[in-house]
């Protein structure tokens, strides 16, 4: 069995108190491995400042669930994986590929990570990813 791959819209409800976390955590407990790619990272770090000045967080939470996240990196919970080049070529294919969906950027990249990684399961918490994951094979455990 392969890792699921986690997208940035999932693993913020690991971290942060949203709607659909409680169902996020029971499928994350059920996991003995979870991949995310190196642009999770950059993306959830930027997630954390976006809500920060939003004022939806403090400074200190901010920092404090970022501290979590790299401890977490650190000891194994998640795999990360290198954003390459060859991450941006597939993901222009893939905008090409599923012309029907609206996908973003990110989307793209994150998608491209995963079928690289041959991923079986796609864990979002975004609609668009989630039916683009399924119309390329991905088991979707959506969290919306």
């Amino acid at each position: 069995m392969t890792a699921p791959y986690i997208d940035t819209s999932a693993l913020a409800k690991w971290y942060l108190n949203e709607p659909q976390s409680e169902n996020f955590e029971n499928f994350i407990a059920r996991q003995t491995s979870a991949a995310i790619g190196r642009l999770t990272v950059v993306e959830f770090r930027c997630l954390l400042a976006r809500r920060r000045r939003a004022g939806e967080i403090t400074k200190s939470i901010e920092a404090k669930v970022y501290d979590t996240f790299a401890d977490d990196i650190r000891a194994g919970v998640f795999a990360v994986h290198p954003l390459h080049d060859d991450h941006a070529l597939a993901a222009v294919r893939l905008i090409t590929r599923l012309n029907n969906h609206p996908l973003r950027t990110l989307d793209a990249l994150h998608l491209a990570i995963a079928l690289e990684l041959e991923a079986q399961t796609l864990a979002t918490a975004d609609r668009i990813m989630a039916s683009a994951g399924k119309d390329l094979g991905f088991d979707v455990a959506a969290f919306f």
